[in-house]
This record gives structure tokens, sequence and C-alpha cells, in this order.
């Protein structure tokens, strides 16, 4: 089969340029060229005759491995694999094909998108969906808001905002989504804060991270009550903290009593794509619209996100943005419709279901060991792991008295878990580990392996070491709680001593 010579090179040129930025390189030679571009170093003016691509590549390599600490395997770049470089490739595709006559630019990207969107709506079982592909994740649910803004105000297109001040519009959302997202959507769309309502979790009964659907359906009623018009509901599939599933079959009911829009985030959207899906998954394939943030579940590198909704006046979804005029904006799915094909529809769901039987394997472990707590909704089928060091129970398995050692227990045992989680993300940096910090909970090691293992090559004998390295850890963190109240009593018996009250140090004290 006969490809394009311009085609054909423009995959041997990447393929050369990662080998140069990914091999290894001397370390006499890398010093010096540190020493050269150093950028501390004050730049030199552009040669006159320009230099080579080896050259250029040579220079960027060194850029990105600048004061690189070798004993730290953290700070080197990951390898982004076969799939990787299809995703990358796709970058270099998309400025190529830009430059076609215009008709054949249309029909080419036109396939691309359909193909893609296609694929995407049953993956994730999202029927009857349309797409949108975007570099900032928060960029889909702008663009939704703007839909929904044009289709419940019908003299917005010609009147602008001050078709607003009849009825103040209310965007609200979970006190467990990520922070700012709220803040970012007022400020892009011109709304007051006063627009943005903040739902809290459940108080008394259910998940302590879920939203509390009665007092949402009072909080509407109220906004309706004094003349405002309830607009869009932001619900987590997986919370940005502990991978909590919001109630969305129940959601989605109160949304269609008030007649607002559904749009859904979060991790576990990922196991759609799987044969057996938790329930309160499932339900949000009923909502109006869903963010993917594909390019960590897969291990893609610089791939989009996409929002995925239905909506049924494609002049509202142009106003919106959600749709384009302009054909090359379409290109963004380009390394999508690439790595999709790469990845085949089996590849896809292996990705996710070995990130989601990695959580699994840890969960099991975990419930051995007696000073670990977890924080784990679905134990059958959550992406996400959250962990927690806390003090045993039982004087005999702690070897003294465990009752009430100090005041401020709780800001002690955050920052032993701190430094758990550092342990841990520096012994098992094939884990992906990091801190989260939890209302309730406090600080926590989070286990995510749908956002890192792809990338990470994350595989059961690293779940197994990190397991390993936490049993060797956590005798560590007793006798450590156990000893700070002795060690400040010893401090007290010497005159010339002062115990110094630290709770953000992880050991058993300060003393001057």
């Amino acid at each position: 089969m006969m490809v394009d010579p311009t085609l054909a090179e423009m995959g041997k040129n990447l393929n050369e340029a990662m080998k140069i930025l990914e091999d290894g390189r001397k370390a006499s030679d890398l010093d010096a060229d540190r020493r050269q571009f150093s950028r501390s170093s004050i730049p030199g003016p552009l040669q006159g005759d320009g230099q080579d691509v080896a050259s250029i590549l040579q220079l960027v390599q060194n850029l990105m491995h600048e004061d690189e600490e070798e004993d730290n395997p953290s700070h080197r770049m990951q390898n982004v694999g076969e799939q990787g470089h299809m995703a990358l490739l796709g970058h270099s595709l998309a400025a190529y094909i830009s430059v076609l006559d215009r008709e054949r630019l249309r029909k080419l990207i036109t396939r691309i998108a359909s193909d893609t969107t296609l694929w995407l709506c049953r993956l994730f079982r999202y029927e009857s969906g349309s797409a949108y592909y975007h570099e900032d994740d928060r960029e889909g649910l702008l663009k939704v808001c703007r839909l929904v803004i044009n289709t419940r105000y019908e003299d917005y297109s010609t009147e602008g905002y001050t078709v607003l001040n009849s009825r103040q519009p209310v965007i609200y959302q979970s006190a467990t989504c990520r922070p700012g997202l709220g803040q970012h959507l007022c400020s892009q769309l011109g709304l007051p804060l006063s627009s943005l309502c903040t739902v809290p979790c459940n108080t008394m009964f259910g998940s302590q991270h879920q939203m509390d659907i009665a007092l949402l359906d009072k909080l509407i009623r109220e906004d309706v009550e004094t003349g405002k018009l309830p607009l869009l509901l932001i619900a987590n599939a997986g919370t940005p903290g502990a991978g909590h599933t919001d109630k969305l079959g129940r959601l989605k009911e109160l949304c269609e009593q008030y007649g607002m829009w559904l749009h859904i985030e979060g991790v576990n959207l990922a196991t759609l794509a799987l044969g057996e899906v938790s329930s309160p998954v499932t339900a949000a394939t009923r909502s109006d619209s869903m963010t993917l943030t594909l390019g960590p579940w897969l291990g893609l590198p610089a791939v989009p996100a996409v929002t995925l909704y239905r909506h049924e006046d494609p002049a509202l979804s142009l106003a919106a943005g959600l749709t384009s005029s302009q054909p090359v904006e379409k290109l963004r799915a380009l390394p999508l419709w690439l790595s999709l094909q790469y990845l085949g529809h089996d590849g896809i769901v292996e990705k996710i279901r070995h990130a989601v039987e990695l959580s699994q394997q840890l969960l099991e472990k975990l419930k051995t060991l007696a000073s670990i707590k977890t924080s784990v909704e679905d134990e059958l089928n959550s992406p996400v792991v959250v962990f927690r060091f806390s003090q045993e129970t039982s004087a005999e398995s702690s070897g003294g008295s465990v009752e009430g050692y100090f005041a401020g227990e709780r800001e002690v045992l955050d920052s032993l878990n701190r430094w758990l989680c550092e342990r841990l993300a520096q012994l098992v940096p094939a884990s992906g580990v990091d801190i989260v910090e939890l209302e309730d909970e406090g600080t926590c090691v989070r286990f995510t392996p749908l956002m890192t293992a792809a990338a990470l090559g994350t595989q059961r004998c690293d779940v197994d070491l990190l397991v390993e390295r936490l049993t060797e850890l956590v005798p560590v963190l007793n006798c450590t709680l156990r000893l700070r109240l002795d060690f400040r009593e010893e401090v007290y018996r010497h005159s010339a001593l002062s115990y110094i009250e630290d709770l953000s140090w992880p050991g058993l004290g300060a003393v001057r």
C-alpha cells in the first residue's frame, strides 16, 4: 500500500525527534551542554545561517533536563510509548492537513470529527450525542453554560446580558466540586458570584461526599420563589478528592422537574466503557452533557478533553461555540482519531479495566492493615482508593496507652500522613500516589491509577511493593505517635530545656 511521501517523512521525523529527546546522554557532553545552554545565561543572537534540526532538538533536550537530579526518577520525562507517538503525530498531521484546499479540508475533517464522535458515544454509552473537543478541561462546561443561556433566554442573542436582569440565572454545584470551577464559570460568563450556589454534602445520612439532594431541592424552590432561573447543575461521577459519585439518577429527575441542565464530570465516567458498570455511574448516560478526559485515562499526551452533549438546535450550538464554522478548529479531534484507532476498542477497555483492577487489588490488601483506614464509596468498582494512617485502637497492639495522646491530635495525624505519602511516592514512584486534603478525614494518601497508571506503566507488582513499603512504615508511625507524650514529659524534667509545640512536624517533637 502506497503512502504519501510527505506523510511518511513526517512520521519518520517525529520518531527520530522523539528518539533524540528520550535517549540517554553522555555525562561529559551533558555537562558541557548544560553550561552552554543554561537558562541563567544571557541568550545569544540568532545565528545568521541557522542551525540544523539535530542541534535544535539537542538544545530542547538540555533545557528539559536542566538541573535534573539523577537520583530522583519523578523529574524524568515519562516514556510516551507508541500510542503516545500516535497522539503527537496527530498534532503534526493537523498542521499539514490545514494547508489543503478548502473543499478537501472540509471533507476530511468532517469524516474525522464524525468518526471520533461516533466511537466515543458508543464507548461511553452516550446515545445520539454530539462532541466538543477542547484543551482546557473546563472549556466544555463553559460552552455548555452558554448554550443553556441561549436556550433559556430567547432574546439573549440580540439583547445580551440585559435579559438576565429579568430572571437571574443560577448555577448549582456540589461542595466537593474542584476548587475554583464555579468562580471560573461566573467570571467567563460575566455573571455575578451570587449566580453560583454551592450545595453542601450530606450531613446527617448517606455519604459525606455526596450532594445533599433534599437541601438542593429546597434551594431550587427558594430561588424560583424569589424570581431566579435555575439554569444548570454540575454533578460528580468521581469527586476530585475521594472519587465519590453523586446520586445521579435522583439528580436527573430533579433537573427534569425544574427544567435544568445536568452536567457530569469525574474520573468514574471512564468505567462506562467497561462491560459491567456500577448503577450509580450508569445514570450518567442520561445526563445532558459530560466531560471526558481521555488523555490520562489512556496515557495519551496532548490529546483534548471531550464534552459529549445532546441538543437539537445546531444554530444555538454554533452561537455557544460548541460547533464552529472554521474547519481548522475541528482538527482538534485528529490526535484522538489516530489514537483510538491505534488502541482499538479492546485496547481502550483493557487500559481502563487494568486501572480499576489495580484499585481493587490495593483496597483488598489495605483491609488487612490494622492502622490504615480507607475511604471508598463503591468497593466493587471504584477506580480511586483513599487511605489514611490512624492510631491503633488497642493498647496491646501498640505497646502502650493510646487513649487521648494530646491536644491537636488531628493536626499531628495529618502531618504523619503527609510524610507517609511523600515516602511512598519516593519509594514506589510507579504507584503515582499523591496527597489529598479531605474536609472530614483530613490529610490522606490517594491512589488513582486511572489518572496515572497508563503514563507511569503501573503494574500489579507495583501495588504489591506499595503495600510492602506501607507495612514497613506503619510501625514507625505508630511508635512516633505513641512516644510523642513520653518525649514531651522527658523534656519537662529538664529545667534547661523547653518543649516546642509544633503540630506540623511528623516526628517526636521539637526542643529548645
